[in-house]
C-alpha cells in the first residue's frame, strides 16, 4: 500500500495521466469536428454520438474522483427522488464553494447515466479552453459572458435548442454565479442588506436572471428541479491537484426535489422561490456544521466500472507508442532529439498545470468581487 500511496504522488505518474487525457481529448475533439456534417442531416444523431464522445472524456477525471482517490460520495434524499434519477429532464442547483464541487456533481451523472449528456451554464471564457471548452461547444452547452443584456438573447436561444435533447439531461447552475470567497460573501451581504433581502451565511446572493430564464424556457422540457447542497466531512477545503495525489475525501450531498409545476411561472415569484431556497440551503448547512449530517436517508450508488474501463482503453492506445517512441530516442543517443523531446516534455507539463489551474479557487474570477455591486 505504501508503494501504491507513493506512486499516486510521484509526477511521472501524474503526467502520464494529465497527457492520456489531452491526447484523448484532442482525438475526441476531432471526432466531435467530423461529426459536425451529420447535423444537418440527423441532429438527434449527432447528439446521441456526441453525449458518448464527451462521456469518454469526462470519464476520466470522475475515474480520478473515484477509482485513483476512492473519494466516497453519499447522497441524502429519499427513495421516490432516487427511483427519479437519470430518469428525467432536470435543472440542477448546486453551491460552489469547492474545486471540486463539480466533480462531484459529475460522479453523481455517472453513476445514474446522465454524465454525456449533462449540461451547465458556463462563463464564455470557458469556450475557448483546449478540451473542456470545445468539448462543451460540441455538446451544445449555453455560453455566457454574465452581463444579462448582452447575454439574454444568446441564453434564451441555447435553452430553445434544448428543449427536444433527446437524451435525459441535467442542466447545471450555479446561481451564485461565481465561487464562494469570504471577500465575495462580504460584498454579496453588502448588496443583500441594501436591497432589504435575507443575509445568507455559507452562501453568496443568488443570482436570478439565469434561473428564471431557464425554468421559463425549458418548462415543457424539464420534470424538476433538483437541489443540491454538498460539504465535506471533517471540514476539509479538497482541490483537483488532492485528487491527483490520491487523497480520500468524504463528500456529503442533500438532494431535494421539486417539481417543476411547484415552481411559479411569473419571474419575479420564481426569483423570491430561490431566494427562498437558499435561506434553507443555509440552514442544511448549519444543520450539517452541528449535526455532521444532512437530513434523510442515507445513498452510497455504487461506482461503475465504465470509467476505468474507458481510462484503460485510452491508456493502452496512447502509452504504447509514445513509450516505443521515447526508449528509441534515447536508444539513439542523439542530442538535437533528446533535447527536442525534454522540450516537447516539458511543453506537456505547463500544459497540464494549466488546465489544473483552470479549476483552482485562487486562479477564480473577480466576477463576484464587481458584479454583486451591481443589479441582478
Amino acid at each position: 500500500m505504501d508503494l501504491i500511496a507513493y506512486l499516486k504522488t510521484h509526477f511521472i505518474i501524474h503526467l502520464i495521466i494529465g497527457f492520456v487525457f489531452l491526447v484523448s481529448g484532442l482525438i475526441i475533439n476531432f471526432i466531435q469536428l467530423c461529426t459536425v456534417v451529420i447535423w444537418p442531416l440527423n441532429k438527434q444523431l449527432y447528439r446521441r454520438i456526441n453525449c458518448r464522445l464527451a462521456y469518454s472524456l469526462w470519464s476520466q477525471l470522475v475515474m480520478l474522483l473515484e477509482w485513483w482517490s476512492g473519494t466516497v460520495c453519499t447522497l441524502f434524499t429519499d427513495q421516490a427522488t432516487i427511483d427519479k434519477f437519470g430518469k428525467e429532464h432536470v435543472i440542477i442547483i448546486l453551491n460552489h464553494n469547492h474545486e471540486i464541487d463539480f466533480l462531484c456533481g459529475w460522479t453523481m451523472c455517472e453513476r445514474y447515466g446522465v454524465l454525456g449528456s449533462s449540461k451547465v451554464l458556463a462563463k464564455k471564457e470557458l469556450l475557448y479552453v483546449p478540451l473542456i471548452g470545445w468539448t462543451w461547444y460540441f455538446l451544445e452547452i449555453v455560453f455566457c459572458k454574465r452581463k444579462w443584456e448582452e447575454d439574454r438573447d444568446t441564453v434564451i436561444e441555447g435553452l430553445r435548442l434544448l428543449a427536444d435533447y433527446p437524451e435525459y439531461m441535467w442542466f447545471l447552475l450555479y446561481c451564485e454565479g461565481t465561487r464562494f470567497t469570504e471577500k465575495k460573501h462580504r460584498i454579496s451581504m453588502e448588496v443583500a442588506e441594501s436591497k432589504g433581502l435575507p443575509k445568507l451565511k455559507h452562501h453568496l446572493l443568488p443570482r436570478t436572471k439565469g434561473f428564471t430564464t431557464a425554468v421559463q424556457y425549458l418548462r415543457g422540457t424539464v420534470s424538476a428541479v433538483y437541489d443540491v447542497t454538498l460539504n465535506f466531512r471533517e471540514n476539509k477545503n479538497p482541490s483537483l491537484l488532492g485528487i491527483l495525489y490520491g487523497k480520500k475525501y468524504y463528500a456529503d450531498m442533500c438532494v431535494r426535489r421539486f417539481p417543476l409545476e411547484d415552481i411559479p411561472d411569473d419571474e419575479k415569484e420564481a426569483a423570491k422561490w430561490l431566494h427562498k431556497l437558499y435561506q434553507e440551503k443555509d440552514a442544511l448547512q448549519d444543520q450539517y456544521i452541528a449535526e455532521g449530517k444532512f437530513p434523510g436517508q442515507e445513498f452510497k450508488p455504487r461506482r461503475r466500472p465504465w470509467t476505468i474501463l474507458n481510462f484503460l482503453f485510452w491508456a493502452t492506445l496512447i502509452l504504447s507508442p509514445l513509450f516505443r517512441f521515447t526508449f528509441g530516442v534515447f536508444a539513439s543517443g542523439s542530442p538535437l532529439m533528446i533535447s527536442a523531446f525534454l522540450i516537447i516534455f516539458g511543453a506537456a507539463s505547463f500544459g497540464v498545470r494549466r488546465l489544473i489551474g483552470v479549476t483552482e479557487i485562487e486562479k477564480g474570477s473577480s466576477y463576484g468581487n464587481q458584479e454583486f455591486k451591481k443589479n441582478d
